[in-house]
């Protein structure tokens, strides 16, 4: 059994039992042994901190969930469309 079957095993009985923390840390280090990390490196990493894109929020691979405007921008005036055409001569 190669140490990617084992992590997954691993992985699969600890969200069978519910304990979801530990899968999360088991496919985090999968994800990395899958990425090019040797077994140490990726036993070592600290991925408490990643947040994972949701799927759909802003686009296919965008991790910025929503558009914020600049610091002190307001936006412009709307045009009155009851002014449209009133200003050349008939």
């Amino acid at each position: 059994m190669t140490e990617l079957e084992r992590l997954q095993a691993e992985m699969e009985a600890a969200a069978a039992a519910l304990d979801f923390e530990e899968a999360r840390r088991l496919r985090d280090r999968i994800s990395l042994l899958r990425g090019g990390a040797d077994t140490q490196d990726a036993a070592a990493a600290d991925t408490v901190g990643l947040v994972r894109q949701r799927p759909g929020a802003m686009g296919l691979g965008s991790s910025q969930q929503r558009m914020t405007p600049p610091a002190g921008w307001t936006p412009p005036v709307k045009p009155d469309p009851m002014t449209r055409g009133r200003s050349r001569k008939r």
